[in-house]
């Protein structure tokens, strides 16, 4: 049995308190009233001409201080002629809905794809690993319209109180939640959120991305490598960041959570209940080098997560175990030209099912031990011109052997390249080759061709 220790839960608290509460800290860096406010009414006008650019290229806006969902490919938006104040206020107002003091914005992809591979994959739309030949030897052709996402953003008034922080909030789902019949896609939350945010902090409180881990590869598909060595998901979270302005080439952002244990393996009569201790994430980010439109700084980041999860096991007797969860992580992105950039993660640890690791096995329920795993994956991104665009990457996740049993996933592995072409900036095409592999105890490993051609048309 593991339970995680007193001591160490007393100090995630600790710092996530101290990330919480930045404003004494902040209170120094704000004597300076006037010039600060200065900046920051500066930063508005950059903020609202970046919309500005941003509608008049049909793209959906993406508000700096709401978090967007990562898209899977980069596009280069065309860039206007610099606007006034009174043309940014009047196309916002085009833009959103108002509601007193509130902005709504809606947003969201009208997303199709078809794929051929050659073999059994799960879940066939999408791929997290390749089925046995032994089990599924046939290939599939799949048609989707389930990964269909719309969502709304909130922007919300200043507190002045609070460091000018700007509240916002974000709500979205897809529709690749369960179901029975493929065309009968049921609702999937992806985030639901509320935020305040300024230059100094970040509280965030509800559902979005894993602190750890933050970056997604550039594939077209769905699940953007999750079970083949991208971790990393979504899930309830209360959140807290700090940024410190070292200098106009140093900024480092340290982030800190309080999370939902999600258990990964239940079936049968197996029954997951939360434990005693939340888990707890930390990531701590380097950005080195010039900052703002037309810069490329070095990005990279190191990442842990450690908690548990507890499972009533069937017997006769009936048992209550916990298994702890942990994780480390390296994240880094750097755009090398204004064309051409490259990106990756490792990480390495336990129990990793829930984070899409481990092939999505985190215990081993007939052992009754942790699954560890180590992997990763690299991206390499090229702009042929402003409307076309590749990405090229290998992902890896390899659990250790000695924690699986027969009929367990030992090995998974794809490499991936795509084109991508903007018929406008806000309808695009896409097509896609990736080669999987996929060993399994004492059954014949999978290997897999997998094309697939997607249809997406922005909002």
């Amino acid at each position: 049995m593991y339970r995680a220790s007193g001591m160490t839960f007393v100090i995630a608290l600790i710092l996530s308190g101290w990330l919480a509460f930045p404003l004494p800290a902040a209170t120094g860096e704000l004597d300076g009233l006037t010039e600060t406010r200065l900046r920051q009414l500066e930063e508005e006008t950059q903020r609202l001409r970046a919309e500005l650019q941003a509608i008049q290229a049909a793209q959906p806006v993406a508000l700096p201080q709401v978090t967007a969902d990562p898209v899977a490919f980069e596009t280069q938006p065309a860039q206007p002629a610099t606007p006034g104040m009174d043309e940014i206020r009047a196309e916002m107002r085009k833009l959103a809905w108002t509601k007193g003091d509130i902005q709504i914005i809606p947003y969201g992809y009208l997303w199709a794809t078809t794929s051929y591979e050659t073999l059994h994959s799960n879940i066939g739309d999408y791929t997290l690993y390749v089925f046995s030949p032994t089990d599924r030897p046939e290939g599939a052709w799949h048609v989707d319209g389930k990964s269909t996402r719309l969502g709304i953003d909130f922007v919300g008034p200043m507190l002045p109180r609070f460091g000018c922080a700007q509240t916002g909030g974000k709500v979205e789902f897809d529709f690749q939640g369960a179901f029975q019949t493929e065309n009968r896609g049921s609702v999937l939350l992806r985030h639901a959120y509320v935020e305040v945010k300024n230059e100094y902090f970040r509280l965030l409180a509800g559902q979005t991305w894993d602190v750890i881990s933050p970056l997604l590869p550039g594939t077209i598909m769905y699940s953007v490598g999750w079970g083949a060595g991208n971790l990393g998901y979504r899930r309830a979270q209360f959140r807290a960041e700090r940024y410190y302005h070292f200098s106009d080439v140093l900024l480092v952002t340290a982030q800190a959570s309080i999370n939902a244990d999600i258990a990964s393996e239940i079936g049968g009569n197996v029954v997951a209940e939360h434990a005693e201790w939340p888990v707890v994430e930390g990531r701590l980010g380097f950005t080195v080098g010039p900052r703002g439109p037309g810069a490329r700084p070095l990005e990279f980041g190191i990442s842990a997560h450690i908690g548990e999860q507890v499972y009533y096991i069937p017997g006769p007797p009936v048992t209550e175990e916990d298994f702890r969860t942990w994780s480390f992580n390296v994240d880094v992105k750097y755009l090398i030209t204004p064309r051409f950039g490259v990106q990756g993660e490792f990480f390495t640890g336990e129990n990793l099912g829930a984070y899409m690791g481990g092939i999505v096995q985190g215990v081993n329920l007939v052992r009754r031990n942790t699954i560890r795993a180590t992997g990763g994956w690299v991206d390499a991104w090229y702009d042929w011109t402003e409307r076309l665009h590749s990405h090229a990457g290998y992902s890896i996740d390899d659990p250790f052997n000695q924690d699986l049993s027969s009929g367990q996933r030992s090995y998974n592995h794809f490499y991936f390249a795509n084109i991508t072409y903007d018929v406008t900036k806000k309808f695009i095409l896409g097509f896609e080759v990736q080669q999987w592999k996929t060993n399994w105890v004492a059954k014949d490993p999978a290997d897999s061709t997998r094309f697939e051609v997607m249809v997406k048309y922005g909002f």
